[in-house]
């Protein structure tokens, strides 16, 4: 049967080829959207996940209600109706019982490191150049193994703001705007009404992500003074060895105690699903072109069948069985899927190496992803092939049905008609 296929397919080359095209560019074309797509998202994952950290552990979030103050104005039993009643939130501004926490992450053999942190909103100035900015209070040592902070710095070592004596680590943004280089010194105030303090630059980091790269890091403790908050902390950031069980470890964590713990793919929801509905126009496009191509094996089949049914016949008579007649035809629009999808996939695999030369020089996305960046997962080759073989085998069963339901008989008495 597959000798007769092979030979049907040879006997028809142009309707052979425009077969084969369809899926060919069907598969191809899912290979590089997916690999374009899949990559520019594992990038962005990767920055979530590694720039800040698996699990947050924030100062905790009150939402009031409409007695949520009762207590506090009229005593522990009072039942209060108010007009306007309150609403809003009521947030703590540090984590109540960070020593407990420190405690509970060490022994916690899914830790790999935790870094507590202080933020608080700073005026930074260096003559008359002035920049609002946030300022990271932390420990060096462990937010080089909590995020990949350290990767990115360009000047100077992140390591060296532990040194104590005021020092701190720039973004890149914020040290333009400042006009500093390593070695020079900033003062850092905390408004109109705060003290100024002066802090030495120690390193300077870029990430490419301009939000990222307008912060600043410092020792926690010399925060904390800037701050006048000592031996306070706001919030703790924690690796573990596994990022997959973020969500689970947070989940199980938000339930020890009132503070905030979210992980990074719960604080980062929203982008999971603009990731669905890339995912749906990635499918819903590539659909569109194995459609067509279904459609046009399909037709083709169709028109084979009508034309060699005095063939159909001669193998019928000579003890071909209606099964054989299915398997013939069946097998013409597997071997079209079966090759168009081989080569769809080995075309889409070799360009996909010359788009990742093609370089980005737009905007600040450029010093983040310096060129594009495809992914070539296998998963992405499975589902190629698995939708194109399947367009091919769906097209093609109506017609080897058709075929194997035609009476011999009837045939060669119209033909001898």
């Amino acid at each position: 049967m597959i000798f007769l296929a092979v030979r049907y397919l040879v006997a028809r080359r142009r309707q052979t080829l425009l077969m084969l095209l369809g899926v060919f560019f069907g598969s191809a074309a899912f290979v590089l959207i997916s690999g374009v797509m899949l990559g520019f998202r594992g990038y962005l994952v990767n920055q979530l996940i590694n720039t800040s950290g698996h699990i947050h552990i924030a100062a905790r979030e009150e939402f009031l209600t409409d007695h949520s103050l009762d207590a506090s104005f009229y005593g522990p039993l009072a039942r209060v109706f108010w007009r306007v009643p309150p609403s809003g939130r009521k947030d703590s501004a540090m984590i109540e019982q960070p020593q407990a926490w420190y405690q509970r992450l060490k022994a916690d053999p899914r830790v790999v490191a935790f870094s507590p942190q202080l933020t608080a909103g700073v005026l930074f100035s260096k003559g008359k150049a002035t920049a609002t900015a946030t300022l990271i209070g932390c420990d060096p040592e462990q937010q080089v193994r909590v995020t990949t902070i350290g990767d990115y710095v360009t000047a100077g070592r992140f390591q060296d703001v532990a040194a104590g004596g005021g020092r701190l680590a720039l973004g890149e943004e914020l040290r333009r705007k400042l006009g500093v280089n390593v070695g020079q010194d900033v003062r850092v105030s905390l408004g109109p009404a705060g003290g100024v303090v002066p802090f030495r630059v120690a390193a300077v980091f870029t990430t490419g992500n301009r939000l990222l790269d307008e912060l600043s890091y410092g020792a926690l403790a010399d925060v904390q003074k800037v701050n006048g908050t000592p031996n306070q902390v706001n919030e703790i950031v924690v690796r573990l060895a596994d990022h997959a069980l973020s969500a689970q470890v947070a989940t199980t964590w938000a339930a020890l105690s009132p503070e905030k713990v979210e992980s990074w793919d719960q604080r980062n929801a929203y982008i999971f699903d603009v990731f669905k509905i890339q995912d749906t126009v990635r499918y819903s496009s590539i659909g569109a072109v194995m459609i067509v191509a279904a459609f046009g094996i399909y037709n083709v089949l169709a028109m084979t069948v009508m034309q060699k049914r005095r063939d159909i016949a001669i193998l019928r008579s000579m003890g071909y069985s209606t099964r054989d007649i299915v398997v013939l035809f069946l097998s013409q629009g597997l071997l079209l899927g079966l090759s168009g999808t081989s080569l769809g996939l080995l075309a889409g695999y070799v360009i996909s190496f010359y788009l990742e030369t093609i370089r980005l020089n737009a905007g600040p996305i450029e010093s983040g992803i310096a060129h594009i960046l495809v992914s070539r997962d296998p998963s992405i080759y499975l589902q190629a092939a698995a939708l194109a073989f399947a367009a091919a085998s769906i097209a093609s069963i109506l017609p080897a049905r058709a075929a194997g339901r035609l009476p011999p008989i009837e045939i060669i008495r119209a033909g001898a008609e």
